[in-house]
């Protein structure tokens, strides 16, 4: 499977994505650099494998973010809609969707876990402060 790497110079002054590669509809991995800070994409993010942003590094998307296996962001992961993964997603901060999270295996987040309409997961959902849901929060 083809793996595509956001760089510092694939973004603008104020971290927004504005590289060559389509990544509103990729088919592949998408990864990004460690030590980015908060990486922002004005559309959504949308993967066929995985989603990775390395250390030090989160992701913001002004749609949805979404991957057909995981994602995984060293800072947080937000969306003005939905975020949803084949696997499981795990953020080192913060989870937000303005809509819902769902995920296949399991929802991590070490500071919280937010979502406008509802929280699905097949395995189990963990956050270290707080979990909050509009509709519901369900768990296999």
């Amino acid at each position: 499977m083809k793996t595509y790497t956001i760089t510092k110079s694939d973004l603008d002054a104020d971290n927004y994505y504005i590289g060559q590669e389509d990544v509103t509809e990729f088919s592949g991995n998408i990864h990004i650099e460690a030590n980015l800070g908060i990486v922002r994409f004005k559309n959504g993010l949308r993967a066929s494998g995985d989603i990775v942003a390395h250390a030090r590094t989160g992701i913001k998307a002004g749609y949805g973010i979404k991957a057909g296996e995981g994602i995984k962001a060293g800072y947080g992961i937000k969306a003005g809609l939905g975020i949803t993964a084949g696997w499981g997603i795990e953020a080192g901060w913060g989870i937000t969707a303005g809509y819902g999270i769902k995920a296949g295996d399991g929802i991590t987040a070490g500071y919280g876990i937010k979502a406008g309409l509802g929280i699905t997961a097949g395995y189990g959902i963990k956050a270290g402060l707080g979990i909050t849901a509009g509709w519901g929060i369900e768990a296999g």
